[in-house]
């Protein structure tokens, strides 16, 4: 009846141009600043301890325009309690809009406007300060303070531009703890911290396309230097839409790589539902004729087998069932991988009823797995509807089962419209589930409490020479030097790749050893507990520079690094304490007698040891002697030296023994 979807892996670009994918990001990251966007407090200080909890209740209200947001009202229906943990250190007055705002944070400010230089952007004269509703209760004001910085961008991809539409500097939201039932927890740590999104245009028309142009955006933040990394701290919003369906927004994508499955089934869920509507309308079912009825069915369900509804019943709750004119058969058409229509049903049901604990329905397409034919038949008799119908049922106490009824007939009721406007939560399997409607187009409005900051042209030129080389030509500079491949792409967008550049352009140094340390050894010391950000990169410099005055053998520059890490906190300067260390340690170039003093001494102190072959004394010797001498001699010199001594005493004893 209706028609496949191919899988995954044997989607081409040919198929996605047919069903007319388009796709556009909205990136944001956090900048790494020392204090939040519009207060005091300091940023970036993560706790999941609290002082205290705040409770909050959302409520719609008229905009300037004397309309309702369809967001707002969607979140009234949940009747939401909204907690709030907060600890003294990380939050005040302002977030919870008891006190006017700051001036906006210089810092955060700087760094947006390098952003968006490297983005090519048209610079706005004078920034404005905007309100955009903000309604989930991730912001206690209910609003967020934003700003456009530019317009009208773009970034080379493959053989053509992708369009930057705009990028903004606001604050970001809360992070949430859980949301079940009725109640809904946040934690405020991360309320207010600077943040920047960059929008694309729909640019992008496979999921590859929209991971990749990801990835080149978050390359140009991070190779500033200035924004924080790890989990969370860089999210995007995807948004996806084919030929006759709509746009709908993927929200909070925390990792690149988990793009294309959802871009995939997005594309796949907005085929199946115009195909659901085509298949509707055929049946004579349109917007105009759509019919539904809703039941208390409690009585007539008493005697159930099935144990959701069995165990509903005994906590006193009621169970109710909604009849879908024409609906029969659709409920358990795929939409996405592993996904029916059904679940549409199930995720409003779960987030405007509040009913979620899941399974939360049970619908007559899969009558087998749940309820017997013979309960279905007099739920059919009961309700009066027929074999063309579908039937589903919800449970949980009155007031959640009417709002759950209303709720799966306003879902029923668009589908005979095709896809609706919704916002979509990422799941980690790949595919999407219904978050919120999607916000209207005036959710933003100017903010009273600041006034404009005017961005003249001599601040921008102070910040444009600072600008980091683009990403695309310092990959194509790194290929040329034969960079490990691995390595490449870290390095394109690592804070230590200026550092990198001074090292092989000023010093001399391989470019190969320098990305082996810099890049490699250094993440390996920080998995074994030490902390590389506690030294600078002057240090960092001084002990590359002590190799290229050859006061600092190769093998001896990690292993001076992991010193200086284990040491105590610098007091002199950067050079003078890798110096010192180096007189400490008593680390310079050994002499030639030195050398074959304690090459010959080693030797001696294997004695007659045996060894299978003379290439595991050779490594045995190596061992012993690299030990000894850490930094002060290249251990391919050494092994060269040590295999003449070696061959020395094999001629000597063949002689004598002759």
């Amino acid at each position: 009846m209706l028609a496949s979807f191919k899988p995954f892996d044997e989607m081409t670009p040919e198929d996605y141009a047919n069903i007319g994918l388009k796709c556009g990001l909205e990136v944001h990251q956090q900048l790494l600043t020392k204090r939040k966007l519009f207060c005091r407090c300091p940023a970036g200080r993560y706790s999941n301890e609290y002082d205290s909890e705040i409770l909050r209740h959302m409520r719609p209200t008229l905009s300037e325009l004397g309309e309702y947001d369809g967001t707002a009202l969607m979140e009234k229906k949940t009747r939401k309690n909204i907690y709030y943990r907060i600890h003294h250190e990380t939050v005040c007055t302002y977030e919870f809009d008891d006190t006017p705002p700051f001036m906006l944070d210089e810092e955060s400010l700087d760094i947006a406007i390098e952003l968006s230089l490297l983005l090519r952007l048209n610079m706005v004269g004078e920034l404005h300060i905007a309100r955009k509703q903000y309604l989930d209760g991730s912001i206690p004001t209910g609003f967020q303070r934003s700003a456009i910085l530019g317009v009208d961008g773009w970034i080379p991809y493959k053989d053509r531009r992708i369009g930057i539409r705009q990028l903004s500097i606001e604050e970001d939201a809360c992070r949430e703890v859980s949301d079940i039932g009725h109640d809904r927890v946040f934690l405020t740590d991360r309320l207010g911290m600077p943040l920047i999104e960059a929008v694309t245009e729909p640019d992008m028309h496979t999921p590859q396309e929209t991971a990749d142009v990801c990835q080149i955006i978050r390359m140009l933040c991070r190779s500033m230097g200035k924004v924080r990394t790890g989990y969370g701290a860089g999210r995007e919003d995807v948004n996806v839409s084919v030929r006759g369906g709509t746009r709908v927004e993927i929200k909070g994508v925390p990792q690149i790589w988990r793009i294309p499955h959802l871009v995939y089934n997005e594309a796949m869920r907005q085929c199946a539902l115009l195909e659901i509507r085509r298949e509707l309308k055929r049946r004579g079912v349109t917007p105009e004729t759509f019919a539904h009825t809703a039941h208390d069915v409690s009585r007539l369900v008493s005697k159930a087998t099935y144990g959701p509804i069995r165990a509903a019943l005994a906590e006193g709750l009621c169970v109710k069932c909604v009849v879908l004119k024409g609906f029969a058969g659709l409920l358990s058409h795929p939409t996405q991988e592993h996904t029916n229509f059904a679940s549409e049903f199930s995720d409003r049901v779960r987030v405007v009823a509040c009913l979620t604990k899941l399974p939360n329905i049970v619908h007559s397409d899969t009558a087998a797995e749940s309820i017997p034919a013979r309960d279905w038949k007099q739920l059919r008799k009961k309700t009066e509807s027929n074999a063309n119908d579908a039937l589903m049922l919800v449970w949980g106490d009155q007031r959640d089962t009417e709002m759950a009824c209303n709720e799966i007939a306003l879902r029923a009721r668009e589908a005979t419209e095709g896809v609706p406007n919704d916002t979509r939560q990422a799941l980690k399997d790949g595919t999407n589930g219904f978050e919120r409607v999607l916000p209207g187009a005036d959710r933003m409005y100017p903010d009273t409490d600041l006034p404009p900051i005017e961005i003249p042209p001599e601040r921008i030129e102070r910040i444009r020479p600072g600008l980091p080389e683009y990403v695309w030509d310092r990959e194509a500079r790194y290929r040329e030097m034969s960079l490990p491949e691995e390595l490449i792409h870290p390095m394109c967008m690592s804070p230590l790749a200026g550092l990198f550049d001074r090292i092989v352009g000023e010093l001399g140094v391989d470019p190969r050893f320098a990305a082996v340390v810099l890049f490699q050894r250094l993440k390996m010391f920080r998995r074994e507990g030490l902390r590389p950000e506690r030294l600078s990169n002057e240090e960092l410099f001084g002990v590359f520079k002590a190799r290229a005055d050859g006061r600092l053998a190769r093998e001896g520059v990690p292993e001076l690094i992991e010193m200086l890490l284990k040491a105590p906190a610098p007091r002199a300067g950067a050079e003078s304490r890798v110096t010192r260390l180096l007189d400490e340690l008593r680390i310079h170039p050994i002499p030639e007698d030195e050398l074959n003093a304690a090459i010959a001494g080693a030797i001696e102190r294997a004695g007659s040891r045996p060894f299978a072959t003379a290439e595991k004394k050779h490594r045995y010797l190596m061992g012993q002697l690299m030990g000894a001498l850490i930094g002060r001699i290249d251990g391919k010199r050494l092994a060269q030296v040590l295999e003449e001594r070696l061959s020395d005493r094999q001629s000597t004893a063949v002689a004598k023994g002759a």
